[in-house]
């Protein structure tokens, strides 16, 4: 390992390493010098993490041990859920309650699809075992029969790895529930979720599958946190933090007691990246929508009054996800999203990515199948100066013979045309998923800004926003890798839930309180430092009859008054109208948030920013168009374009009629000169 840097040693050393389904980023940060760095992703993530972490230390001229904290985003979770490659679950429930995880919802997505299936439950019914025991809302009714369930342990399969317990009611009354888990992990070798702990909620199926899914995934994330805690402290760096779906922090134990909250782990960092860099460009817009757009896939969110939107009635792969985590709607269009022609002779793009190895054709690796990034390629945006990656050599031609072929089977005029199809296809399908959470929740995307990062992300921005007038957009310094640097900001953050069903004019003020008392308690136990925790408190409240809730911040003490009015609110904002009906407590909850201090470097552009100049083609134009380096460029610097900025990890197209700036922190702001 090289000497140490004298310029940071004197700093707080911060490293974090995001996991993408191509790309594994690492971020650096000591004082003002930033250091980043892209390794392919590994199929042991660990591998390439550390692999990562090794380069960015080389390239920092930073010893690993010098590090003073270590941050992780991960898609394990998410990935075991996915690919269905979790552990074998068993799943034990109340009698005559064994097919909820299978019967769901009576709801159906795909309406007029007569081809449409849901999705396979992660635990087959002849391994969902049902016991003799009863609550109601009221209290418990019938108690467990310990040798019922010691009899049930016997019966599990030897190849069962972990058990999900979800008992009628036990959101409210557990201790059926939590006798039947202390039993289970006396007789059985195997990991045991208790839906009260995972998910403290009414509703049936949301408990079941979410409880399931935190059983499902637990064994692939403790054996993988076990593994890189063993890597890093070979290497000599702290044990990682790991990114929940919430877009907090925390450590290790408290990840792998509550798996289930990392399934977002990697895309939540970006959004939090996203709002901590860019917050400060749309002071007069109503809000960010951040555009993440990697290898793989796609993801779009809205930042709104500086906070991060999010939710907790999320789905992965069709299947009801109930803790909260960042709002994400995530779609299969990424730089490796591969280009092909259906049945009926239209060109599609995705889901199927070519990955990082091969990888899209244009990387050099055997890769003959045409893709985004291929598209990119042949269309200007990334040309011989680019190293993707930062250290794969870019092959051209092969590029050009992936969309020649692609065009002759879509009977296309050559690869040119071919690319720009997949270009206007892969851009539709993104603009869509903004759609669905601007337009479609309300929101007029005019008055927002698009933050664009992502490998991938800053070539694509400016051609989402023709088709939403969105005349602002946003490229953070470290764009190519922000997941990564959004973990360098992120808090540590807990939550706990309850379900506490009450009209709110018949509120028990005592008995919410005391509620709430014991849920804050939970949080501040789950935080590293309980005293610095700060405590938010929030309601599900619905009106009478509807079967659907919001969730409005709580005072201290609580106000039932103050909260109706609240959600009167709300739900006018969200839905255009309000009622006289008596309005309902549902669900309490608490979030615990230890802040961390900010890292925004100083940036300084030096150097020689013209680089070159090569065709692109932007429309059904031709432009003779500058290529610059965008780590040299000084903040005085305005740029017209056409142009194409160059980093290490990402490229950014400025088309014509666009101009940018670039501010103190190295963020590049774009906007559009012309009104459309």
């Amino acid at each position: 390992m090289s000497d140490a840097n004298p310029d940071i040693e004197a700093h707080d050393i911060r490293l974090s390493v995001d996991v993408g389904g191509t790309f594994t980023d690492v971020v650096l940060l000591g004082g003002d010098d930033l250091t980043t760095a892209k390794v392919p992703s590994t199929a042991d993530q660990s591998e390439g993490v550390i692999e990562g972490i090794e380069k960015a230390c080389a390239e920092a001229a930073v010893a690993p041990e010098e590090i003073d904290s270590f941050a992780h985003g991960m898609t394990v979770s998410v990935n075991a859920l996915l690919e269905e490659a979790g552990a074998t679950t068993a799943l034990v429930t109340t009698a005559g309650f064994r097919d909820v995880l299978e019967i769901g919802r009576q709801d159906r997505p795909a309406l007029y699809d007569l081809d449409a299936e849901k999705p396979t439950p992660l635990v087959p019914r002849r391994r969902r075992y049902e016991l003799t025991e009863r609550a109601t809302v009221d209290g418990i009714e019938t108690p467990i029969d310990e040798d019922e369930v010691r009899a049930l342990a016997a019966e599990l399969d030897e190849d069962v790895e972990s058990i999900a317990v979800c008992l009628l009611h036990a959101y409210a009354h557990p201790d059926n529930e939590r006798r039947v888990a202390e039993l289970l992990r006396e007789e059985c070798d195997a990991h045991v979720s208790v839906s009260h702990e995972v998910l403290a909620e009414f509703r049936e199926y949301e408990r079941t599958a979410t409880t399931v899914a935190d059983a499902y995934v637990t064994p692939a994330i403790d054996s993988y946190i076990r593994r890189l805690e063993t890597r890093a402290e070979e290497l000599g760096v702290p044990a990682p933090r790991v990114m929940q779906s919430n877009g907090g922090i925390a450590d290790p134990t408290t990840v792998r007691e509550n798996a289930i909250t990392t399934v977002l782990s990697g895309p939540a960092a970006g959004v939090v990246g996203a709002e901590t860099t860019a917050t400060g460009q749309a002071d007069d817009l109503e809000g960010l929508i951040t555009f993440d757009m990697g290898g793989t896939s796609s993801d779009v969110s809205l930042v709104r009054d500086g906070d991060v939107e999010r939710t907790t009635d999320a789905t992965i792969d069709g299947r009801p996800i109930g803790v909260p985590m960042v709002d994400l709607t995530t779609v299969g269009a990424g730089g490796g999203s591969v280009a092909w022609v259906d049945t009926g002779g239209a060109l599609r793009v995705g889901p199927e990515s070519a990955g990082a190895n091969p990888g899209p054709a244009c990387y050099g690796r055997g890769g003959t199948t045409p893709t985004v990034t291929d598209a990119n390629v042949v269309l200007g945006y990334i040309g011989g100066s680019s190293a993707l990656g930062g250290e794969l050599e870019l092959d051209e031609e092969a590029a050009h013979d992936a969309l020649a072929a692609l065009a002759d089977e879509a009977d296309l005029d050559g690869p040119v045309e071919a690319a720009r199809g997949v270009y206007r296809v892969a851009n539709a399908t993104m603009t869509r998923a903004i759609r669905s959470i601007t337009v479609e929740r309300g929101h007029d995307p005019r008055r927002f800004g698009l933050v664009a990062f992502g490998g991938a992300g800053p070539m694509h921005a400016t051609a989402l926003t023709d088709a939403l007038d969105i005349e602002r957009v946003v490229v953070p310094r470290a764009c190519g890798v922000l997941s990564a640097y959004g973990l360098l900001a992120a808090d540590e953050k807990h939550d706990a839930v309850r379900t506490h069903r009450t009209s709110l004019a018949d509120l028990n003020t005592d008995a919410v309180e005391t509620t709430y008392d014991e849920i804050a308690a939970r949080v501040s136990t789950d935080s590293s430092d309980p005293d610095a925790a700060r405590i938010k408190r929030a309601a599900d409240c619905r009106y009478a009859g509807q079967s659907f809730e919001l969730t409005i911040p709580v005072e201290e003490p609580i106000d039932p008054d103050g909260l109706a009015e609240r959600f009167q609110q709300a739900h006018e904002t969200v839905y255009g109208y309000r009622m006289d009906d008596a309005v309902e407590l549902v669900t309490l909850r608490t979030t615990a948030t230890i802040e961390r201090e900010p890292t925004t470097p100083t940036y300084v552009g030096d150097g020689e920013p013209r680089k070159d100049s090569r065709t692109v083609i932007f429309g059904d134009e031709r432009y003779e168009t500058p290529v610059y380096a965008r780590e040299a460029l000084a903040t005085d610097h305005e740029l017209t374009g056409p142009v194409i900025l160059e980093g290490g990890e990402s490229t950014v197209v400025v088309p014509p009629l666009w101009s940018g700036t670039i501010s103190t922190d190295g963020t590049l702001v774009l906007e559009r000169e012309v009104s459309r």
